[in-house]
């Protein structure tokens, strides 16, 4: 699969998490690394780009569910595999402001570790679509 790979874009929308009793996300399979690191370790030569794992899936293509406006998050070691990505967001409807580049795979690790808080969240609210939002 290396070879297949090898030169394309590889966007990863999940997150490494062991599932709980109750089918929910119950603690990171990789503590102080993430899926997406683990995906560039494995595909040296495929450009891993981290997007779209901190929402409810519905909203990944359609945004404008939203009532307010949501931050995407976009985490990669390649710069062209990122501005492809980012294009790829703009046609599914996110706008300018709302993509936020963190910097290289290593920054996948965060916006991975807060789907620890879905289970709360969905269990406080419902399975309402539900995204993060960076206010300034």
């Amino acid at each position: 699969m290396r070879e297949e790979l090898a030169g394309k874009i590889l966007v990863d929308v999940s997150n490494g998490v062991e599932r709980g009793e109750n089918g929910m996300p119950g603690t990171l399979t990789y503590p102080g690394s993430s899926l997406g690191e683990k995906l560039q370790e494995a595909l040296p030569d495929t450009k891993v780009v981290k997007t779209l794992n901190t929402m409810l899936f519905t909203v990944m293509a359609n945004p404008g569910s939203l009532s307010t406006p949501a931050t995407v998050f976009v985490s990669g070691d390649h710069a062209d595999a990122k501005a492809t990505v980012t294009g790829l967001l703009h046609d599914l409807g996110w706008r300018h402001g709302s993509i936020l580049d963190l910097g290289g795979i290593r920054t996948a690790r965060g916006p991975e570790a807060m789907v620890l808080f879905v289970p709360d969240l969905i269990a406080a609210r419902g399975l309402a679509p539900f995204a993060i939002t960076v206010a300034s």
